[in-house]
């Protein structure tokens, strides 16, 4: 099975043990997106929960006129994490960079496996507070550059912003 072979070499399900990656892999359905295709609006409630398998998504802050790229996230990496609350709405977008191939978790299926075994959902929940931490890190980290603040041990990473056509913003 795909899911288990992805699941058993992603960097968020690693350490757990083979039973809790095939109970991961039976929610889990693979999905594939194209370059610059929106996976996730500003503003939209979060129903999934994504594992990056191959190529790569930008998180994205959207103002009228440009777009700010806050992280870029590779295989191994995870997004989605509102989805496994009841209450939170999106402040970044997710948008493909290249064609990128994932594995998707319904976040309702997510959040009741959590209730349903406890020993696993204390792992995910626990893993996913690392995803939100990173998160917030990287968010941070661009803020400071855009204000101008040197961050110490970080190399320079060319434009991260990109402007919209004013045209085109209604």
């Amino acid at each position: 099975m795909a899911q288990v072979e992805g699941l058993q070499s992603h960097e968020f399900t690693s350490g757990l043990t083979q039973e809790q990656v095939a109970t991961l892999a039976s929610m889990a359905r693979p999905v594939e997106f194209l370059p610059d295709e929106l996976i996730l609006m500003d503003g939209q409630r979060s129903t999934a929960f994504y594992l990056v398998i191959s190529g790569s998504v930008s998180v994205e802050l959207c103002a009228p006129q440009y777009t700010v790229v806050v992280e870029a996230l590779g295989a191994g990496r995870a997004f989605g994490w509102s989805s496994l609350l009841d209450w939170h709405d999106t402040l970044f977008q997710v948008r493909a960079r290249e064609h990128t191939t994932a594995l998707r978790l319904e976040g309702h299926a997510l959040k009741e496996l959590c209730r349903t075994d406890p020993a696993l959902g204390v792992e995910i929940l626990r893993r996913t507070l690392a995803v939100v931490a990173g998160r917030v890190k990287a968010t941070e980290i661009r803020f400071a550059e855009m204000c101008g603040v040197r961050v110490p041990g970080l190399r320079p990473r060319g434009h991260a912003i990109r402007l919209v056509d004013s045209s085109m913003v209604s």
